[in-house]
């Protein structure tokens, strides 16, 4: 076997015999086909899944500027919460429609006065109310389905709620024009606080910018009690209050200063729960367990001045034709204390 080595160099290079070498790589082209073929057949199994938490992976903010991962991704937090966030009883339905049937009021007549932006369910509420109180069906008050932007109800209308075995019950409904943000459309702050001190009468037509006169067949020179309004109730949809303009919550805030100033008893109904919320709309009964509702509320309370006792979430009837028993008692325990507040404030105007 000999080698040929160059001397032109101080570092001597051996070639390979060929006779060696040729055997060698046949060797090792076998080897590595074997090799693949064997890793195609049998393939090597996959690493367990690690069980570490993510945690493990993240390293903490340093000055080379990383980041944990919580930093990107915020958690899942459950929207129920754990415990109701204002009791409830759901079984009261019955006590508290005897207790408004057999109910005797300081006055004739007290007089509820709803009022709030176009298309928030003030219409819808009454003929809730008057379905509930009869035990089915009902119709009193005209609504419209669409959202037009502008109020379906233009007079003003007194709605006289019937008993299941006959006659009227002791309060009425007074229904006028809704506010809208442009003061072009909507009824007037001024109009409104005239139907606060009983100066307008049923049938007035509002017009959206003029005020009614006192010239005007419908002005009520000398309103006695029964004109006057006795409570005050704001209707908001919790599915879109955060979209109501400022300008609507601005005039709404300048009608509870009036109603403030004759110490009017105020509370606001939040409609819509069920829109609002996926979580109510599947049970009504998880109304007070709704984080979202109780951040509604919250807001409700923020826009509108009110302290939150005195802001009642509730669903109106729409596409139901018969009588539900949850939407009942959030509609009833709302309107008794309604009732109750209105009569106070007239006994306390009797002292």
């Amino acid at each position: 076997m000999g080698n040929l080595c160059s001397k032109k160099s101080s570092h001597h290079y051996c070639a390979p015999d060929e006779s060696v070498v040729s055997p060698l790589n046949n060797i090792s082209h076998r080897i590595l086909d074997a090799t693949v073929w064997a890793m195609n057949v049998f393939p090597p199994p996959l690493p367990a899944r690690s069980q570490r938490p993510i945690s493990e992976y993240v390293q903490p903010v340093t000055s080379k500027g990383q980041r944990p991962i919580s930093e990107y991704v915020q958690p899942v937090t459950s929207q129920v919460l754990t415990e109701p966030w204002r009791q409830m009883i759901w079984r009261g339905k019955d006590a508290i429609i005897k207790d408004l049937e057999g109910f005797k009021p300081s006055s004739a007549v007290l007089k509820i006065l709803l009022h709030g932006p176009t298309g928030a369910g003030k219409s819808c509420f009454i003929n809730s109310v008057q379905r509930i109180l009869l035990g089915r069906n009902a119709i009193v008050a005209l609504e419209q389905t669409t959202q037009s932007g502008t109020s379906f109800t233009k007079t003003i209308r007194s709605h006289k709620l019937k008993k299941r075995g006959g006659g009227r019950f002791p309060f009425v409904f007074s229904d006028i024009m809704g506010l809208e943000a442009e003061n072009a459309g909507g009824i007037l702050t001024e109009d409104i606080n005239k139907v606060l001190e009983g100066h307008i009468s049923d049938g007035y037509t509002f017009h959206p910018t003029k005020s009614i006169t006192e010239d005007h067949q419908k002005y009520n020179h000398n309103p006695n009690l029964c004109d006057k309004v006795h409570c005050l109730v704001s209707i908001l949809p919790a599915d879109s209050i955060s979209r109501i303009s400022d300008k609507v919550f601005h005039k709404m805030k300048k009608i509870r200063e009036k109603a403030a100033q004759m110490n009017i008893p105020q509370v606001t109904v939040l409609t819509k729960v069920d829109v609002a919320c996926n979580v109510v709309n599947g049970d009504l009964k998880k109304v007070y367990y709704s984080k979202k509702i109780k951040e509604k509320i919250q807001e409700c309370s923020i826009k509108t001045g009110l302290p939150l006792n005195c802001i009642y979430p509730v669903k109106n009837y729409h596409a139901e034709i018969t009588q539900d028993a949850n939407i009942d008692t959030l509609i009833l325990v709302a309107l008794s204390d309604i009732v109750n507040f209105a009569n106070d404030y007239v006994e306390d105007l009797e002292e």
